[in-house]
C-alpha cells in the first residue's frame, strides 16, 4: 500500500511528474468563493465555471453529495470538483463535512485516477471551512486511493 506523502507547499502547483488530479471539497448549495477554492480560481477559471453550470443545471445531472465532476484544466492536471459538504455552515447535524460522502468521492477519484493513471494532489481536504477532522478523513484517503496503489500527495500550505 502506498503512503501518503505530505508535503509544504501549494496544491494548485502539483509536484510530480505525469497526470495530476487535483482533489478538494465543495459544497451542495452552489457557493464557490471561500477557502482552497480562491488559489484554484486564481490559476484556472475552468473549475469555477464548470461547478457552477453543474450546480445549475442539477436538475439534469448528478449534483449533490458524493458526486465528482472532473474538469482538465492542464495537458496533465484534472481538478476533481468532489461535494463532500452539506451548506456551509455548522447546524444542528454539525460541521458542513460529510464523510460518507467524501467517501464516495474519494471512489470515483480513484477509478479515474487509474484510468488516466494519475497521481492525486489535495490539501487536507474537508479540514477547512467544512469543519471535518484530519483523523477521519485520512483513512478514508488510504482505504480508497492509497490501498489502490495511487500516489497521493497531501499539501500543508505555508513556509
Amino acid at each position: 500500500m502506498a503512503a501518503i506523502q505530505y508535503l509544504k507547499g501549494d496544491a494548485t502547483q502539483p509536484q510530480s511528474k505525469g497526470n495530476k488530479i487535483i482533489a478538494h471539497v465543495s459544497n451542495d448549495i452552489g457557493g464557490w468563493g471561500k477557502g482552497f477554492v480562491l488559489a484554484v480560481s486564481k490559476r484556472w477559471p475552468e473549475p469555477e465555471q464548470e461547478y457552477r453550470a453543474w450546480h445549475r443545471f442539477r436538475a439534469k445531472n448528478d449534483f449533490g453529495l458524493g458526486a465528482v465532476q472532473f474538469v482538465e484544466v492542464d495537458k496533465y492536471v484534472w481538478i476533481a470538483n468532489m461535494i463532500g459538504q452539506r451548506g456551509t455552515k455548522t447546524g444542528s447535524q454539525g460541521p458542513p463535512v460529510r464523510y460518507d460522502a467524501i467517501d464516495k468521492c474519494l471512489s470515483s477519484v480513484a477509478d479515474k485516477a487509474k484510468e488516466l493513471s494519475a497521481s492525486v494532489h489535495m490539501p487536507r481536504i474537508g479540514c477547512g471551512l467544512a469543519g471535518g477532522k484530519w483523523d477521519k478523513i485520512e483513512p478514508l484517503i488510504e482505504l480508497n486511493l492509497c490501498s489502490q496503489g495511487i500516489s497521493v500527495y497531501v499539501y500543508d500550505y505555508g513556509n
